[in-house]
């Protein structure tokens, strides 16, 4: 293993996504109860509210950056005696583009009502403006840790910030539950996690404040801003439905669609971890013309992201009602088609296109011009739909362009990694662990429906037992609880017995879970001389 400029030994590719899926599932965990107790406290206009307020601070947060920050990546790798002017580079494009944002909403707040068509849009676009000027500059922090391959330093960043934002917008809506009080907790986050940055880059990079020069600005904004602009075509595909919903639709429907729309997010934690581990050894590749070991490679991140993605689509288009009145409470079944429809997309995730996409030029431009292509298509159509079609309606037109935007994207990829019919057989231990997922997911949805029938009961006497008192709402969630976990245990003892015999996990797969069989034996009390355990090996 060799070691980076700071001395920290580089590990592989698994080693590095392994840890970033470990910090991101711990940050997931962590805010789990922010989106459960802002659902619970406030309103639906309010919750409509909140998902307008910071729909405006993602969307812009994710585009104005225009990629810069992405170029770290590619740069901190290659170049590692310039990588301070890299790093100063894009703090400075980082700290004027949000400025200029945050500037634009202090002067022009009636934008958002224009929009929107709620005034407390404009009372609220100060706040947002601050925000959206710290995340910009602040969420830096994870990506140039990662880019310096410091995969474990990135984790305590991640989990650190996921805490601090989770206790203080947990206490924001417990305390004060209003819109302003969790805007008033992001800009604190914001600021800390500012401070972090700064005292990072300063140990890390010693004096970068010093290092600009502007032939390599230039060179940096060359490289990074069709990328960038790439990105941004990305961000409204996947954004601007949102957008129109909110401008078309009541602050209660957008709510109801924004729960539809809720998941999806955060499935892709494993493939964001993989993918930004991806990009530097696929630029490596590619400058070797290494396309043989480009396809292997993708093919081997392929069958990890479906042994997790495959499974966890069947599973939730099973439960998806408990899953959603369990997160939300019945007054949100009706997000439960929108969810179901938004999950068709989950099993096509398992192509990663980005890594491979940012390695060439030919396919960088060519996605670029597909993507505008698309996001005209898609903006004329959603202009229709917001006169013609409901909120399941809106969601079908994104779920179609973005099936469309996959398969271009891809067909593009083969054909420049020489990717031949032939080929396919790399990707044979996909087929089977779709097969699995569906063979497991005919008994647990009989099973399902078995279970569901009397565990809300079950959960209603739990909660009187050991909590009276208890609201209606969190007695129907224990219930939902307790079907979603019994349900997951039947279908995950099929699925991982069916991959387990199959033969689809290698050596440290197989001791990995084995270990944590092993640890919960114990846990239980029994022991592996003439015990379970015994059986697994």
């Amino acid at each position: 293993m060799d070691k980076t400029e700071t001395g920290e030994i580089k590990t592989s590719l698994k080693v590095q996504s392994v840890w970033l899926l470990f910090a991101k599932l711990v940050g997931f965990g962590l805010n789990f109860l922010v989106p459960i107790l802002i659902f619970r406290t406030l309103s639906k206009a309010d919750i409509g509210i909140y998902n307008q307020v910071f729909l405006v601070v993602g969307t812009v947060s994710s585009i104005i950056p225009l990629g810069v920050s992405m170029s770290a990546y590619y740069y901190l790798s290659r170049e590692p005696e310039k990588r301070r002017f890299y790093i100063f580079n894009i703090l400075i494009f980082n700290f004027i583009i949000g400025g200029i944002a945050c500037l634009l909403l202090n002067l022009y707040p009636k934008v958002l009502f224009d929009i929107f068509k709620d005034s407390e849009m404009t009372r609220f676009a100060p706040q947002i403006g601050l925000v959206i000027w710290l995340w910009v500059f602040s969420t830096f922090l994870e990506l140039v840790a990662v880019a310096n391959q410091e995969t474990r330093l990135a984790t305590i960043f991640i989990i650190a910030a996921q805490f601090t934002k989770a206790v203080f917008m947990i206490s924001a809506v417990y305390f004060y539950g209003t819109v302003g009080a969790i805007l008033n907790a992001a800009t604190v986050q914001a600021v800390l996690q500012t401070i972090v940055l700064l005292g990072y880059l300063n140990y890390r990079f010693k004096g970068f404040w010093h290092s600009f020069d502007k032939k390599i600005f230039a060179e940096q904004l060359k490289y990074a801003l069709p990328f960038g602009l790439m990105s941004v075509l990305w961000t409204l595909q996947a954004e601007i439905h949102n957008w129109f919903v909110g401008h078309g639709f009541s602050a209660e429907e957008m709510a109801i669609y924004r729960v539809g729309c809720f998941e999806l997010p955060l499935l892709y934690l494993l493939q964001e971890s993989v993918s930004s581990v991806m990009i530097p050894r696929m630029s490596q590749l590619q400058a070797e013309d290494n396309k043989r070991e480009m396809i292997e490679f993708t093919a081997r991140a392929t069958e990890k992201l479906a042994l997790v993605y495959f499974p966890t689509f069947v599973f939730l288009i099973i439960t998806a009602y408990t899953l959603i009145t369990t997160l939300f409470t019945t007054k949100f079944a009706e997000s439960v088609p929108i969810f179901v429809l938004n999950l068709t997309l989950l099993p096509f995730a398992v192509f990663i296109a980005d890594p491979i996409t940012r390695a060439y030029e030919s396919i960088g431009k060519y996605i670029l011009k597909v993507r505008i292509l698309i996001v005209i298509a898609l903006i004329f159509t959603l202009y229709y739909g917001i006169r013609h079609f409901d909120l399941w309606g809106m969601a079908m037109i994104v779920v179609v362009t973005a099936l469309i935007d996959r398969l271009a994207s891809t067909i593009k990829i083969w054909q420049t990694v020489e990717l031949k019919f032939s080929d396919l057989y790399l990707l044979k231990n996909v087929a089977k662990i779709g097969l699995i997922s569906l063979v497991a997911g005919v008994p647990t949805y009989y099973l399902y429906h078995q279970i569901k029938q009397f565990t809300p009961d079950w959960g209603r006497q739990i909660g009187d037992l050991i909590f009276s008192g208890l609201q209606e709402t969190m007695l129907e969630t224990l219930g939902g609880i307790l079907t979603l976990g019994l349900t997951g245990l039947i279908f995950g003892s099929f699925y991982v017995g069916g991959i387990y015999f199959m033969g689809l996990l290698d050596k440290d797969e197989k001791e990995f879970i084995c270990t944590k069989l092993a640890g919960v034996a114990k846990f239980l009390g029994i022991h592996k001389s003439g015990g379970v355990m015994d059986g697994v090996k």
